[in-house]
């Protein structure tokens, strides 16, 4: 067991008591502290092996207090407490020097392990970047799933790490993509994003890396791809899952070797950029099913971040939607308050669409109510009886059932090998579109937006199934 002197800086009396407790029972000695005058006192008698603090203290701040420890004391690991625990405090911490944050309520088990980590590789802090204390941060929740995402994404903002975000669409990756680049050493450059799935197959290429004139009928002038937009910046890959498999060659080539050539040129280019890529897909089934590169995802996945879904982090709800009233207000519509019990109601939803769902939602309430206040019936109204499911269409029910029965005296490996969900979406998908098509007569803009589909991802699902719209729009 690692054993070391800890000094545990925290104006309440009774936090002090419980920590000091169990960092004892770990087998560690502990000095306690209650203000930043007590702390100095306690320095001058001589230096702890870590050093514990908290944020609020009654005569200062303690991150404040930690960027000046960390430079006169560089092999003294500080670990930052706080009940303030948001984005902003996880980057005031590590950019501080802080060897760790945890926000509060913390496990107790979790604490000791990081004192035990920061007394095994105590050593000088590494520096930070600086950055602008009044700029707004757009991730919002005291949940400690969100806790998590903070954490990592405040450790990334001194590197150039390569960063996979996944979550369920409507989540916030690009949210996140735009935190790591705007609080990073390339805030100064810009961020490029691409959407995988809005650009047809056959264009991605030049796209990504650009074109030279001639290179392809249409190319009637050279065009810089994305990633020399992004030099110097960032350039984010969102839906990096619907890549088709060669352009993930090309890319996985750019990223191992650092330069790219355009599209009928032979000039090499230096690829300066960050990338951080998104998905709402699981890449892990998508490597085993050969839809994408093994080598690529492990190029990409250098640090995963996993957005919750809305619904595993509920307590968030209430912020959040007050939040997207006031960036309602900010745009022109009616400003509005939430009701009494209001929020209880946003918080039995399960919110399918996400974050993306919830400020739809309270931008249609601050455009449609007349009354400032919404009450929780007219919530329930605008989002239908909660807990009610519509019923299963019986031929839809039989359908599925056969199916499976089907496979399983088929192919009965496919029960076990965990593509079945996706396999059978797949075999969903066409009868869906060419149902779609051809009851609007092909019109892809109209089959689209009956399905809740993009055109450009439309134009890439029928490309991908073989489906003419012309013929389909024949079938009615």
């Amino acid at each position: 067991m690692i054993s070391g002197e800890v000094l545990l800086v925290d104006d309440d009396n009774a936090v002090r008591t419980v920590v000091a407790q169990a960092l004892r029972r770990a087998g560690y000695r502990v000095r306690t502290a209650a203000s930043l005058a007590e702390l100095d006192r306690e320095l001058k008698l001589g230096a702890p092996d870590v050093l514990i603090t908290d944020v609020v203290l009654p005569d200062g701040d303690g991150i404040e207090n930690a960027t000046r420890l960390v430079s006169e004391r560089p092999d003294m690991p500080v670990i930052v407490l706080s009940a303030r625990n948001t984005l902003a405090t996880a980057v005031r911490a590590n950019e501080a020097g802080a060897y760790d944050y945890l926000p509060k309520p913390f496990d107790l088990d979790t604490l000791s392990r990081t004192v035990a980590k920061a007394l095994a590789r105590r050593g000088p802090a590494i520096p930070r970047p600086e950055a602008d204390e009044d700029q707004a941060l757009p991730l919002i929740g005291r949940s400690p799933a969100m806790q998590e995402v903070y954490r990592v994404i405040a450790r990334l903002v001194s590197n150039d790490l390569t960063v996979l975000v996944s979550g369920e669409s409507g989540t916030g990756k690009e949210l996140v993509a735009r935190a790591i680049h705007d609080l990073g050493a390339r805030r100064h450059g810009p961020f490029v994003a691409i959407n995988m799935a809005a650009i047809p197959r056959e264009l991605i290429e030049a796209e990504l890396f650009g074109h030279e004139r001639g290179a392809f009928t249409g190319a009637a002038q050279r065009n810089a791809g994305r990633f020399e937009q992004a030099a110097g910046g960032t350039l984010f890959l969102d839906e990096i899952g619907d890549m088709p498999i060669e352009a993930q060659t090309r890319l996985l080539r750019v990223l191992q070797q650092g330069e790219f050539t355009t599209v009928g040129g032979s000039r090499t280019i230096r690829a300066d950029v960050r990338i951080i890529a998104a998905t709402n897909r699981d890449l892990h089934q998508a490597v085993a099913r050969g839809a994408f590169r093994e080598d690529l995802y492990y190029r990409l996945n250098v640090v995963p971040i996993v957005l919750p879904a809305l619904r595993e982090r509920r307590q968030d709800i209430g912020a959040l939607a007050r939040h997207f009233l006031d960036r309602a207000a900010e745009a022109g519509l009616p400003r509005k308050m939430l009701g009494d019990d209001a929020v209880d109601v946003l918080q039995a939803h399960d919110w399918p669409g996400n974050v993306r769902e919830l400020e739809n939602l309270m931008r249609r309430l601050a455009a449609l109510l007349r009354d400032d206040r919404i009450s929780a019936g007219e919530i329930r109204e605008m989002l239908g009886a909660p807990g009610v499911v519509p019923a299963l269409d019986p031929a839809i029910d039989v359908a599925v059932r056969a199916y499976i029965e089907q496979l399983a005296l088929s192919e009965p490996a496919v029960l076990e090998d965990g593509t079945l969900y996706d396999r059978l979406i797949a075999e969903m998908e066409r009868p869906l579109i060419e149902t779609m098509l051809a009851r609007f007569g092909g019109n892809q803009l109209r089959a689209a937006r009956a399905m809740g589909l993009n055109r450009n991802t439309l134009r890439k699902r029928l490309d991908m199934l073989g489906i003419d719209p012309v013929a389909r729009s024949a079938d009615r």
